[in-house]
């Protein structure tokens, strides 16, 4: 029981000790991200690029649907060992276990019966149409190891279990990017092996998890005994991972409004806004995972009360994370010609997408500070001013100015947008963050 110990309220050291595995764990899903997309853009087909680009709307709605499960989970997991409640975090898990998987059955026949008016609203047109739906149908069937192993990655590690949760995600990662080369370039499957291999991944992460689950977990459980005693405590878990949910959804759904602008300009000009939004994700994953990787010590400070490691905490993220962006800015305009050319071999193309991310770039400094306020408004249990700060960012800011920066400078117009809304979001989140944070000091 050496992972419940470190959860006990008497232990001076909560669990999540080393928060840099997680840091790990989330460059593996970065990269796990982006192997489909380099794999296809080896082919020299810039239509098969943007239809990668054009489901990723669907891809987020998934992710959404697990991140929400997986991050409500954990904080309420990691609040429940701070405040010493065993059985309860065992509830909460086996909720987040029969959530995503009925979720992701029921997601199956929905997806597959609306592809055909659902493709179009996205942006698909007759160059990128077959490319798009082949992908579409074989995620979807995926969608239920795909809701699993996002969720379970995450829970794993509010029990303390760091090092278990970064295996699980690298034996996924690992499996995917060794997939990829074989069914896309030696194969020719195309975007079907890319799909194909991403599935395969997710299943096997998703079994690495549930072997620990059964095996060694201390305190987590898959067991419907467990779900039954509180079914109801879902909405709360789903309540708390909200922000998250709805920071991916409304991502999807401005990458959606984004590529139908782009489409007025040709399938070259979504795929590189594809390849430039693959680049900026080198430091959006990673202050996201870092923030992300810490969130159980935010909950456990939280719940414990710990006001002078919570002061620490966030001290050192806040550094962490603007050091994180500015490094990959600073990467990205110094190498965009090479890090484009990753996935792009078109040179037109390839142009854009070196114009389009230095747009892009230029906020990521700054973007940290809105993770780690949103990440310790769910510490807190802020919910919904949490949702508050995602709905901001995401959909009353990004949205309109996707329009309005498009009217005004096109194409680059639709880059600088996201610039424009990074700012704006980080600054938002420092005025919700100071007001929650002091109070927690004050109290």
């Amino acid at each position: 029981m050496k992972n419940q110990k470190n959860f006990n309220k008497q232990n001076d050291q909560p669990a999540p000790k080393n928060p840099r595995n997680s840091n790990y764990e989330k460059l593996f899903m970065m990269v796990y991200n982006m192997a489909d997309m380099f794999f296809i853009g080896r082919l020299g087909n810039t239509a098969m690029v943007a239809a990668i680009s054009l489901v990723s709307p669907v891809f987020s709605l998934i992710m959404a649907l697990a991140t929400m499960a997986g991050a409500g989970g954990s904080i309420l997991i990691a609040n429940a060992f701070g405040a010493g409640e065993i059985q309860q975090a065992k509830t909460y898990s086996s909720l987040c276990f029969y959530f995503c998987l009925i979720t992701g059955l029921v997601l199956i026949p929905v997806l597959l019966g609306v592809k055909g008016i659902l493709l179009p609203f996205l942006g698909a047109t007759v160059e990128t149409m077959s490319f798009a739906s082949t992908y579409l149908s074989i995620l979807a069937a995926g969608a239920p190891m795909m809701l699993l192993s996002t969720a379970f990655g995450t829970l794993i590690r509010s029990e303390g279990a760091i090092k278990e949760a970064l295996l699980g995600n690298m034996a996924g990662t690992i499996t995917n990017i060794i997939l990829d080369p074989i069914f896309i370039l030696v194969l020719r499957w195309d975007v079907a092996g890319a799909a194909i291999a991403t599935v395969i991944g997710n299943i096997v992460a998703t079994a690495c998890y549930l072997w620990y689950i059964r095996h060694r977990a201390a305190v987590l459980s898959i067991r419907w005994q467990n779900a039954a005693r509180q079914p109801l405590a879902v909405f709360s878990i789903l309540a708390l991972g909200l922000p998250n949910a709805v920071t991916t959804i409304l991502s999807g759904f401005a990458s959606s409004f984004s590529n139908r602008l782009l489409s007025q300009y040709g399938t070259n000009a979504i795929a590189a806004m594809a390849s430039a939004g693959k680049t900026n994700m080198l430091a959006t994953m990673l202050q996201m995972g870092v923030v992300m990787g810490v969130q159980p010590l935010l909950s456990y400070n939280y719940g414990a009360k710990d006001k002078a490691r919570m002061k620490e905490v966030i001290s050192k993220l806040t550094i962490l994370t603007f050091g994180i962006g500015l490094s990959a800015t600073l990467i990205c305009f110094l190498f965009r010609h090479a890090v484009i050319g990753i996935f792009l071999k078109d040179a037109a193309a390839a142009a854009m997408g070196e114009e389009l991310v230095i747009y892009l770039m230029i906020g990521a400094p700054f973007l940290g500070i809105y993770h780690i306020a949103v990440n310790f408004l769910q510490a807190s249990k802020n919910a919904r001013t949490a949702i508050l700060a995602s709905v901001l960012r995401q959909g009353v800011i990004l949205i309109p100015m996707l329009y309005l920066c498009h009217a005004a400078f096109g194409y680059i117009g639709i880059a600088l947008s996201h610039t424009i809304t990074d700012i704006g979001a980080a600054l938002i989140g420092l005025i919700l963050f100071l007001r929650q944070y002091r109070k927690f000091m004050a109290s």
